[in-house]
């Protein structure tokens, strides 16, 4: 019996995958539920896993869109596992195939260039090479043995650019329909809002000094790091309290506001950025946002975030500090109207009461759509999240640190 694997629909509004990778070789024997292909849609990467037992043959290759609902691959039921490490005859012309296309790699531009001849230049003429600037290599002689004359020598013409002896081959890859789809998007908030961003900086003390204290304590508690992304989630969710504009996004000539506090936060993947969402951070405390971020951040690392997890949020926290970044205005993720970007830490040195001490500082900046946003509400905003991390114990921790820790 045959088995018609069809693409699954990985959410609303996709009607469309690419194969990303496929993780089996046509002819080979799979498992019931291994997993058996990577596909790419326009939100994430997702994991195809078998859904019998038996011998595959696959009907797309890798890079191939198809539509939601087509046959990908077909799985004879009757086949039959083989036995140690014996390959099934399909694997082993799969294989065959491979290594056929390795032998046949292109002739590159670095090939082309050590096929000129390597006669040695005569000594006038290697003086007046030397003169040009010109390398021996790159001179084709016409003398005896590929001898490089003086005649040679004269009518040589530098090469443009530093000559070099390097690999100057390029690969041509296309990008992943998530890469595309992203690059689309961007373009879309470039062209399609009034972006802006305004910027500020953050004494980090206090909240090294909290962190200090209590860690170890969190950690041996909730088996979860007291990290910085707590504290910043609920400066974020307190500041759109005050300033709701900035939890708010454009429907055509409508403004939608919410009660709700999704935060969208930016993490690396396997595959590249993915902005999962932490669903009504309001609702959470200092332990329930660190252990959304820690699985979120899992799940995005092992490749298993689903569309759904990163469908929605209505506010972007994005950390480019992690990468060393001192200062960036991050572009806005679409259709929310404002996102804030964190930045590395570094000790400055700064004026506290009238003397010049040396501190950890964070320049924090805030991208917001014009069109929904002023400046009032903007810069008040980005006051308010300053406010709180620099004053935690107090504005996000009622003047109960343990308390609010869960210790």
């Amino acid at each position: 019996m045959i088995l018609e694997m069809k693409v699954p629909s990985p959410g609303e509004s996709i009607t469309e995958v690419e194969i990303a990778a496929w993780l089996v070789k046509d002819g080979d024997y799979v498992e019931k539920d291994q997993p058996i292909a990577e596909v790419d849609s326009d939100k994430a990467t997702l994991e195809l896993p078998a859904e019998e037992s038996g011998i595959i043959t696959l009907k797309a290759e890798e890079g191939d869109a198809v539509k939601v609902g087509s046959v990908v691959c077909l799985i004879d039921l009757e086949g039959k596992k083989p036995e140690g490490n014996e390959k099934t005859v399909g694997s082993e012309k799969a294989s065959e195939k491979k290594e056929e296309k390795k032998e046949e790699k292109p002739v590159t531009s670095s090939v082309v260039e050590k096929t000129y001849a390597s006669g040695a230049a005569s000594p006038a003429a290697k003086k007046i090479l030397t003169e040009k600037g010109i390398s021996s290599s790159e001179v084709i002689g016409t003398g005896k043995d590929g001898r490089i004359t003086k005649e040679d020598a004269v009518n040589a013409v530098p090469s443009m650019g530093t000559p070099a002896g390097g690999s100057r081959s390029s690969e041509r890859t296309k990008l992943s329909m998530l890469r595309r789809k992203v690059a689309e998007r961007l373009v879309v908030v470039k062209n399609e809002t009034a972006m802006l961003t305004t910027f500020n900086e953050v004494d980090m003390k206090p909240i090294f000094d909290l962190r200090n204290e209590y860690k170890d304590a969190f950690k041996e508690k909730h088996n979860v790091g007291l990290g910085f992304m707590s504290f910043f989630t609920l400066a974020v969710v307190r500041a759109l309290k005050l300033f709701p504009d900035v939890n708010s996004m454009l429907d055509g000539d409508y403004k939608i506001l919410h009660d709700f506090v999704d935060i969208s936060i930016a993490v690396s993947g396997p595959k590249g950025l993915m902005v999962p969402v932490i669903r009504n951070a309001e609702n959470l405390s200092f332990r329930g946002v660190e252990n959304e971020v820690k699985r979120l951040a899992l799940r995005a690392r092992d490749g298993q975030i689903t569309v759904d997890e990163m469908t929605g949020g209505t506010f972007t926290i994005t950390n480019g500090g992690v990468f060393g970044s001192m200062l960036s205005t991050p572009i806005l993720n679409p259709p929310q109207s404002g996102i804030l970007g964190m930045h590395n830490i570094v000790e400055r040195p700064v004026a506290v009461k009238g003397e010049v001490v040396i501190r950890p500082i964070m320049f924090v900046a805030l991208s917001y759509d014009h069109r929904v946003i002023d400046g009032r509400e903007s810069v008040g905003f980005l006051v308010a999240v300053k406010e709180a991390l620099e004053n935690p114990v107090e504005i996000l921790m009622d003047n109960n640190p343990k308390k609010a820790l869960e210790l």
